[in-house]
């Protein structure tokens, strides 16, 4: 690997998380308040740790989810899906006691996020017991992906599980109000990519949006709170990440926006996907934030053609 060590970089990336069924109504015009209002609604597969193993498998990397779907007929038609995708889904919880995940999202005409509501209570089945009952995953794995949807003992076992194998650990916050359950771990982290609200959190210090000198000195914290490689998402504004070597800034790639569901598990993807085949990190974060753009432009929250080639197309 170019610029980090990984004990087993040949090892599948194992991603715990969450996955789910992603609605999403972008309105036609101004929104109107106790109204039903005109949009064009899509309906697709979702989850950050789900989106993220797709991602992946499509750009050829190996990758095994864990999480949980329920025994109903979207759980069967997400696990074609992601089998089909490349994504390892063998090892994936089905149960009868949750229904599987929902997200529901409303975006403006910018595509603007106005409101989103989802029902994830499926994820508390993905429970230490059952990652313990996973452990050969940890040990063939070359890196360990996790969301926040994972409850704060099933966070912990997580940690606990990839240190005993020697896993490096990358973390999504997800969202603000799930961010505080990475407090206790960020000196154990390889990398996480939070946005500004969410890196403002971790570092307990205001992050305004687009103030890129903010979002690089709450990079350049994380780092010194632990993390080997800090990378925030500023939406138009592109990135800026930090390690004890190197920080900076890569600006976005100008797109149209579609969909905006999706970009950062892409760009996240992407990285991972880089780092892993041995690219030098400014290339592999380029490579990410090309991802980033391509999403934007597709209904849905991966990337169906996605390819090493189609990221160079975008860079």
């Amino acid at each position: 690997m170019a610029d980090y060590a990984i004990p087993n970089p040949e090892g599948p990336v194992l991603v715990i998380g969450a996955a789910g069924l992603d609605i999403l109504g972008r309105l036609r015009s101004e929104p109107q308040a106790n109204s039903s209002n005109p949009a064009r609604i899509r309906l697709a597969f979702g989850g950050v740790a789900r989106n993220v193993a797709e991602n992946l498998a499509r750009l050829g990397q190996e990758v095994t989810l864990l999480t949980a779907v329920g025994e109903d007929l979207i759980g069967d038609q997400l696990l074609q899906d992601a089998g089909e995708s490349g994504v390892d889904i063998s090892q994936v919880l089905r149960t009868a006691d949750y229904p599987t995940g929902a997200y529901i999202g409303v975006v403006g005409t910018r595509g603007d996020m106005h409101l989103a509501v989802d029902d994830m209570r499926i994820i508390t089945q993905v429970t230490p017991v059952y990652l313990e009952q996973n452990y050969p995953c940890f040990k063939e794995a070359s890196l360990l992906l996790v969301d926040t949807n994972l409850s704060k003992e099933t966070l912990r076992k997580a940690f606990s599980l990839a240190r005993k194998a020697r896993l490096p650990v990358i973390a999504d916050p997800t969202t603000s109000t799930l961010t505080h359950r990475l407090y206790p771990y960020l000196k154990r982290l390889f990398m996480v990519v939070p946005n500004e609200l969410e890196a403002g959190l971790l570092c307990d210090r205001e992050v305004a949006p687009g103030k890129r000198h903010m979002a690089l000195d709450a990079a350049q914290h994380l780092v010194a709170q632990g993390v080997q490689i800090a990378i925030i998402t500023m939406a138009q504004m592109g990135i800026v990440y930090a390690t004890s070597a190197t920080s900076g800034h890569i600006t976005a790639v100008r797109t149209e926006i579609v969909d905006p569901t999706g970009a950062g598990d892409a760009l996240t993807a992407a990285v991972i996907f880089g780092l892993l085949n041995d690219f030098p990190l400014d290339d592999a974060l380029h490579l990410g934030v090309s991802a980033a753009a391509m999403a934007l432009r597709y209904q849905g929250a991966a990337i169906p053609d996605l390819s090493l080639d189609r990221l160079y197309e975008n860079w």
